[in-house]
């Protein structure tokens, strides 16, 4: 049975959002194209473990929006589909990590508007969601979990179970910034995390301030964790008390 939120739900967007800029410059008119598709509906899944650890994942590099991002599992909903069982259908078809009944508790976290490309200045809107962020919190240790995961490539580079203090920091971490991330002295250097490539797994150590990479305000985006996701995870850190 879900936690119900602690607040009233309404979507929540960054201030560089592409809709909330269209018209103030001339020839920024949402397309005609995104106009005609409407807005779509998303489900993104935050799991934590027992342990505390929680699983993000890096988009692949060719997918069509926010190739090379950092996400929670996640994905569209369908007609009639409750966002449980999207957020579970996700998980599983990106992980291959299926959660049997019982052994997690969930709560709703948020809502996200979602647009991409992100900002105005790479380009006029082709995408646009609004993401439901939800909490699962399951019974098992990370390792556990990890245990029975089976990524697809075809959506997953590679993935991470953070701990909460490298949480903490991404989710502090502010995009639209001019500079990068840097990592507070009290972070480890590197992160461990399982790279995927040609049907093999292996670990490797990314550099923190990957993750802790604020999403630049002109010019090529870069390896980071997305906007949505750290709105999430700081309403994560908000129902932890």
């Amino acid at each position: 049975r879900p936690v119900p939120p602690s607040r009233p739900l309404s979507p929540q967007r960054p201030s560089f959002c592409p809709a909330k800029h269209l018209g103030e410059q001339p020839g920024t008119a949402l397309p005609a194209e995104l106009r005609g598709r409407g807005v779509a509906a998303g489900v993104a899944v935050l799991l934590q473990a027992s342990t505390g650890h929680v699983l993000l994942t890096r988009r692949a590099g060719t997918l069509s929006i926010f190739p090379n991002v950092w996400v929670p599992p996640g994905g569209h909903v369908e007609p009639g589909e409750e966002l449980l069982d999207v957020g579970l259908r996700e998980l599983e078809e990106e992980t291959g990590l299926r959660l049997e009944a019982g052994t997690f508790s969930w709560r709703m976290l948020g809502l996200w508007e979602s647009i991409y490309p992100p900002m105005l200045s790479r380009g006029p809107p082709r995408r646009h969601h609004v993401v439901a962020y939800l909490l699962l919190l399951s019974a098992e240790p990370h390792e556990r979990l990890e245990a029975r995961m089976r990524p697809s490539e075809s959506e997953v580079s590679a993935y991470a179970w953070l701990e909460p203090p490298v949480l903490e920091a991404i989710a502090a971490t502010e995009d639209g910034a001019e500079s990068l991330g840097s990592v507070p002295s009290a972070l480890p250097a590197t992160v461990s995390v399982t790279e995927l490539s040609d049907g093999s797994s292996s670990t490797a150590q990314l550099p923190t301030t990957t993750f802790l990479s604020a999403a630049p305000a002109e010019g090529e985006d870069v390896e980071r964790v997305s906007t949505g996701t750290k709105f999430a995870l700081r309403l994560w850190l908000e129902s932890l008390g």
